[in-house]
């Protein structure tokens, strides 16, 4: 499977959070999967860190090296994203998220995610 990780997802995974299900735990450390964290997820972290609406167990600064050492995958925001957001539905006015979306659509990825409403995108989802 081809896994975006959901920034809730991505977070509860490098807290080890019980809230994550064991299926999403067992679906993003298997070696078979690729898993992709998006620019966007980040930069939602770095804001909400920075206005005091999240706090981490390790500095920010320090998330690139967990990534890069759990074997996960960088998704950058490219102009083909930008597109698909914007042609999105507003079923939902999350930027974040509508990336998160976007994103998934193009690539072909399925979001490792909690949320219930995001399939309503038609975009694949596991949790």
């Amino acid at each position: 499977m081809r896994l975006l990780l959901d920034t809730h997802t991505f977070i509860w995974f490098i807290e080890g959070d019980p809230q994550i299900s064991p299926a999403a735990i067992a679906a993003i450390s298997d070696p078979n999967n690729e898993s992709w964290i998006s620019a966007g997820s980040l930069w939602e972290m770095a804001i909400k860190i920075n206005i005091g609406k999240l706090n981490t167990q390790r500095p920010f600064h320090q998330t690139l090296g967990f990534i890069a050492s759990n074997g996960i995958r960088w998704l950058p925001i490219e102009f083909s994203h930008m597109v698909e957001a914007a042609a999105l539905p507003l079923l939902h006015r999350d930027p974040f998220d509508r990336m998160l979306i976007a994103q998934a659509l193009t690539e072909g990825l399925t979001i490792v995610t909690k949320d219930t409403w995001i399939p309503q995108y038609g975009v694949n989802v596991f949790w």
